[in-house]
């Protein structure tokens, strides 16, 4: 399968090879099908399963309501994660010699805080300034790509020398 989808991968690579690595372009589609899957996901949930309306929860410890953008990014990020973890790992930084929790508790790290910025981005985009939750969803994803490309590359499958 890994080899099937690099023959892919690699089939669009040659207009690019001038400008980036291989080992970058594949990044980067691998990158780009995880956002957007992302954001086909956070769409499909916010529009069709949640019908734009807010999440109520009679669960004393988690808040009583959750806003219908922001629950949508957490069903949003969790199957992304996983996405996102496995092109990673068995696709793209197969010579990382990390123990796979240990690339998995590091990505996680990097996901978490892109987890955070990213709430924090969709909070301020959505309720302060009043942008569509979906647009406001490509703007972030697209701040935040730059960031995950170096932090996966330098920290979560590193390769030790």
């Amino acid at each position: 399968m890994r080899k099937f989808l690099l023959k892919i991968i690699d089939f669009f690579y040659a207009p690019f090879s001038r400008v980036l690595s291989l080992h970058t372009f594949r990044y980067l589609v691998s990158g780009g099908t995880t956002a957007a899957s992302g954001i086909i996901i956070y769409y499909i949930v916010y529009n069709w399963i949640l019908h734009q309306k807010d999440v109520h929860l009679d669960y004393p410890p988690l808040p009583g309501l959750i806003t219908a953008p922001i629950a949508a990014f957490i069903i949003e990020s969790v199957i992304t994660f996983f996405i996102g973890f496995m092109l990673n790992k068995y696709l793209i930084f197969t010579k990382s010699n990390l123990k796979g929790r240990i690339q998995l508790f590091r990505y996680g790290s990097v996901v978490v805080t892109n987890i955070l910025l990213n709430y924090a981005m969709l909070k301020v985009l959505v309720e302060a300034f009043g942008f569509y939750p979906t647009v406001s969803k490509i703007i972030i994803t697209t701040i935040l790509a730059v960031f995950s490309y170096f932090s996966q590359k330098h920290f979560s499958f590193k390769v030790r020398k």
